[in-house]
């Protein structure tokens, strides 16, 4: 259970990379137009916002990462960030879209109960 819930965390903070990415490179490119639903004028007038909001994605996926790469040490930091991404997650679905929760919210909490359960 512990190789699966450390797989797990790992595959979070990549989707967490994966949101940096188009938050702050992307947002304003046809990808992330299509990702979050944007037009054009949309996207140019959010940009600034979205980056930030990538910018504490990869927060999280740093601090992913670094709980993975502690292993059984690394347990804090791993409880720690699964819960900002499950409480982000929840407060995207209710405040932007229900799809966000399926995205962040749901892997989020899998991996909590994983790596909880995994001690």
């Amino acid at each position: 259970m512990a190789t699966i819930s450390e797989i797990v965390v790992v595959l979070v903070a990549l989707l967490h990379g994966y949101f940096l990415m188009l938050e702050m490179f992307l947002w304003d490119k046809p990808a992330g137009r299509r990702a979050f639903g944007l037009s054009r004028e949309q996207a140019a007038a959010t940009k600034v916002l979205a980056a930030n909001q990538g910018l504490y994605n990869g927060f999280i996926a740093a601090g992913l990462l670094w709980g993975a790469i502690r292993g059984a040490a690394g347990y804090d930091f791993k409880i720690f960030f699964l819960l900002c991404v499950v409480v982000a997650g929840a407060y995207g679905a209710m405040t932007v879209s229900r799809k966000i929760l399926y995205v962040q919210a749901v892997p989020g909490l899998l991996g909590l109960l994983l790596v909880f359960f995994s001690r």
